[in-house]
């Protein structure tokens, strides 16, 4: 079966006073309908810029891609128009940050309206009625009055239960969730990670949640993809990355995390910081910060390389013909 998503060689390159700077080079990947896939890495590393891309919210200028097809269209022979006919009825997306997402001079029940009206062609009492089974279904108490309330006057908890709200108003086929629980606690966390699945379930939405919180794609990705300095790095599905992984940027990922299930593990953090994107370093971009690095990594950048039928990464360790060749 066809992916209901597909996007090949993705490259978005911004200008600035630094010249042209590429954010992401040359992303591809592939979503399944009804499928979790997760987007990993360190801030910068090009996730949400990606996702962007997908959902046309970038100037076409800074967007060029071999194909990105939802459901065999081509979105980026796609007119503004149909972009936005696709966009939020069909392919949908949840902003990382719901305060400044919100609009704070609408109130909630406007915000939500809006869905409605733009979308199926609804407007005034059921709208309203829509907009209120939005707010019962993600779980925001005494929604006929919340209706009526700012942005301000939810919690941030609450604020980010009405994105999600927003997002599946006309039940799209794909959800791209751009670190959802960021500054939420630990307990807010879990219940919007459970919302999401429970509406997942229930719609049957491909669903792109795009994180670096390791916890999260545990929890709810069927694969992952890795992005280091706008590349994809390794992907494959979550279970044996977790289990095995092969790039040593991905096993610097795991390592860096806690461990509760083993005694006295210790945590072993990343030297380094990630490389700057209008100045990447030559050759593979993790070899300033690897410690398997050998002299073909600081001139060339290394392919993907395929481990398993389902699973690659981009290592020249991994390299059958040799990782010195």
């Amino acid at each position: 079966m066809a992916p209901i998503l597909s996007v090949r060689n993705l490259c978005v390159t911004f200008t600035s006073d630094r010249g042209v700077v590429p954010a992401v080079d040359g992303v591809s990947f592939d979503l399944d309908a009804g499928e979790t896939l997760a987007i990993v890495g360190e801030s910068g590393s090009g996730k949400s810029v990606s996702a962007l891309a997908v959902m046309g919210l970038l100037a076409r200028k800074t967007v060029k891609a071999d194909a990105i097809t939802f459901e065999g269209r081509d979105l980026l022979s796609a007119s503004d128009a149909q972009m936005r006919a696709i966009r939020g009825k069909e392919i949908a997306m949840i902003f990382q940050d719901p305060m400044t997402s919100l609009n704070p001079v609408l109130t909630v029940g406007r915000q939500l309206s809006e869905m409605f009206e733009l979308h199926m062609g609804l407007s005034g009492s059921a709208a309203r009625k829509g907009s209120i089974e939005l707010l019962r279904l993600v779980g925001v108490p005494s929604p006929e009055q919340r209706l009526n309330d700012y942005p301000h006057h939810f919690s941030g908890g609450m604020r980010q239960r009405v994105m999600i709200a927003m997002a599946v108003a006309c039940r799209p086929k794909i959800l791209i969730a751009d670190e959802p629980t960021t500054a939420l606690d630990v307990t807010i966390q879990a219940q919007i990670l459970e919302l999401m699945g429970k509406l997942q379930r229930e719609f049957g939405m491909a669903v792109i949640i795009i994180t670096h919180d390791l916890g999260v794609v545990a929890g709810l990705a069927d694969r992952m993809v890795v992005m280091y300095s706008g590349r994809v790095v390794e992907e494959g599905p979550t279970d044996a990355v977790f289990a095995s992984p092969k790039m040593p940027y991905t096993q610097g990922l795991l390592a860096s995390v806690p461990r509760f299930d083993i005694d006295d593990a210790p945590l072993l953090p990343i030297r380094g910081t990630p490389p700057d994107p209008a100045h990447r370093p030559p050759g593979c971009c993790f070899s300033p910060r690897c410690d398997f690095a050998f002299q073909r990594c600081l001139s060339q950048s290394p392919p993907l390389y395929g481990v398993t039928a389902t699973r690659q990464a981009a290592c020249f360790l991994l390299d059958p013909a040799g990782s010195a060749s």
